[in-house]
């Protein structure tokens, strides 16, 4: 009896990128499954509306604020009104237009921490997730290095040791940022290495690094987006710590940390320290309502388990 074997399938390319699709990028797209839109869930509309509120105020800040944020007045310490809305501090600079000023450096800073964080992180991370072996130990053991400092401490020690200024603090929450990402991607890829649509990639004939940038890194994306999210959040916070240390940008830069420091100097002026602290509050909520909502959308499990 003559044994006849099958003709070999080919996979068809159209089929291996509707498989793709079907991971952490599907979600992202949108499709079924993947939850309400977000401009239907209140919470993440009033999260998108005060950050938008924030970018328009940090892009109009000259229009916005009543006063120059480095101009000093006799009048310290004057309590909010119809002058001042947020009153004035020890020198009597307006606070309103501080914090309206503040908001052009807290919120940009935060933002180019996590880029470049992200783009260093993500790289190590994909790198370690789909070479492995030698490289994924060498990678993972220095990821583990840093996460044994206390981020805060390990950037007070960074800027400390480049000195005090907003290019070295920004430095400093680089290095103490990146792990995370790293940490996330790896998982993701591993997690995709095993993909159909990455074997079939495989038989028709795609090579590593085409597959890395076509189908591993935009699937990496998804989880990549939510962490940038939540962790901008954490940027704010941490400069502002730096900066209320004395370790960020340097006065008389409106900066909201180091406006919180100087109202902490005399807590019965509260005003010098509740509206930056507020500013500081309602921008960390609002990324991390809306992080929290990015991951929703997409991974459903996490909004099942409500």
């Amino acid at each position: 009896m003559t044994i006849i074997a099958p003709d070999p399938v080919t996979p068809d390319p159209k089929a291996v990128k509707a498989l793709a699709r079907r991971g952490w990028l599907g979600r992202l797209r949108g499709g079924r499954g993947t939850g309400r839109p977000i401009w239907r869930q209140p919470i993440a509309v009033v999260a998108l509306t005060i950050l938008a509120g924030w970018l328009v105020i940090a892009l109009l800040a000259p229009v916005v604020a009543p006063y120059d944020p480095l101009a000093q007045s006799p009048d310290a310490y004057a309590p909010p009104s119809g002058t001042h809305w947020f009153g004035t501090d020890s020198l009597g600079r307006d606070v309103f237009s501080r914090v309206a000023y503040g908001a052009r450096l807290s919120i940009p800073l935060a933002l180019a921490i996590v880029s470049l964080a992200l783009l260093l992180g993500g790289l190590l991370g994909l790198v370690a997730g789909y070479v492995g072996r030698f490289v994924d130990e060498a990678l993972m053991r220095l990821t583990d290095l840093v996460f044994a400092f206390p981020q805060i401490i390990l950037a007070m020690a960074v800027t400390a040791a480049f000195g005090p200024s907003t290019r070295n603090a920004v430095l400093a929450l680089v290095i103490v940022s990146w792990p995370v990402y790293a940490r996330v991607i790896r998982s993701a890829v591993l997690t995709m290495r095993g993909e159909d649509y990455l074997s079939a990639a495989r038989l028709l004939g795609v090579g590593p690094l085409r597959a890395l940038r076509r189908d591993v890194l935009p699937n990496s994306v998804g989880p990549a987006i939510v962490l940038a999210t939540l962790e901008l959040g954490n940027a704010v916070l941490l400069l502002a710590a730096l900066s209320f240390l004395g370790l960020g940008p340097r006065p008389p830069a409106a900066e909201w940390g180091s406006m919180v420091a100087l109202g902490s100097q005399d807590l019965s002026m509260w005003w010098v320290s509740v509206f930056p602290g507020l500013a500081i509050l309602t921008v960390v909520l609002a990324f991390n309502v809306l992080g929290d909502t990015l991951r929703d959308r997409i991974d459903p499990r996490y909004a099942k388990g409500r």
